[in-house]
């Protein structure tokens, strides 16, 4: 494989690698200028130069929430960066349900909920329900799935139990709040509890949220993520894709690639 030519790259501002950055942060400490001085040497430390504050704001009793621009030496190739992408040649709504009838031969069945304590039902809605988001239709809308929204707060096991009385093709877990990180902590739960009930590798298993990418839902052990702007098609396309790969129906000229690149 020929290795790509390097590609520098630094953070735009003004014009053209100026390395001018934008940061914010919460400070525990109450408005004022001595807490704006605080903002500014603690963005020096952080080896940032010519740091301007540009906005601080009351966040709550003795906590402010600053905007910091500043420039940073910081460089990288570009063409060095290696990170696993879910890729399918998108189909409309028409082509993908003519899809589904022709090659898969029945409904694809797909489960989705917010799981754990998670009380959003913000993102699963968005993908599932009719209405969908932002004009593209949820899975419940097309002819080809046949759609389940469990809703929020919903045990890990529960979801994949209703799952497997279905025999479901997938199921989507979705999680909003990310808070030291207990996305990640109840991710893995489903996961290790998919194991235990044996689906994992056989059923898909999808994560979604603010905070997820495909390169997170890989080392949690699902089979792909889904992060903030993802439409209701991106996923339905994804899922069609991959049942007719594991099913050995999928056609050359479809594009689907879920691995790590």
């Amino acid at each position: 494989m020929v290795k790509p030519s390097k590609q520098i790259i630094r953070p735009y501002g003004d014009r053209r690698d100026d390395g001018m950055v934008q940061l914010s942060f919460t400070l525990p400490v109450p408005l004022s200028e001595k807490a704006k001085e605080a903002a500014a040497q603690f963005t020096k430390q952080m080896g940032f130069t010519d740091v301007k504050v540009a906005a601080a704001e009351r966040a709550a009793d003795q906590y402010t929430f600053f905007v910091v621009y500043a420039r940073s030496a910081v460089s990288l190739d570009y063409a060095e960066i290696d990170v696993p992408e879910v890729v399918v040649r998108k189909m409309g709504f028409n082509d993908l349900n003519a899809l589904i009838k022709e090659k898969v031969g029945r409904r694809i069945v797909v489960f989705g909920a917010c799981t754990g304590t998670d009380t959003h039902t913000v993102g699963i809605d968005a993908i599932l329900n009719m209405k969908g988001y932002a004009g593209d239709y949820g899975l419940e809308r097309y002819p080809g799935f046949e759609a389940f929204n469990l809703g929020s707060q919903v045990p890990n096991e529960d979801l994949i139990k209703r799952s497997m009385a279905k025999q479901a093709d997938a199921i989507l877990v979705s999680q909003v709040v990310t808070q030291r990180d207990v996305h990640k902590d109840n991710s893995r739960q489903f996961i290790d509890a998919a194991k235990a009930a044996g689906i994992h590798g056989k059923t898909l298993l999808l994560l979604g949220g603010p905070r997820v990418d495909h390169k997170l839902a890989l080392e949690l052990g699902f089979d792909a993520g889904f992060g903030a702007g993802t439409k209701p098609s991106d996923v339905a396309n994804y899922i069609v894709h991959a049942v007719l790969k594991k099913e050995g129906k999928e056609s050359q000229d479809s594009h689907y690639q879920g691995e790590p690149t």
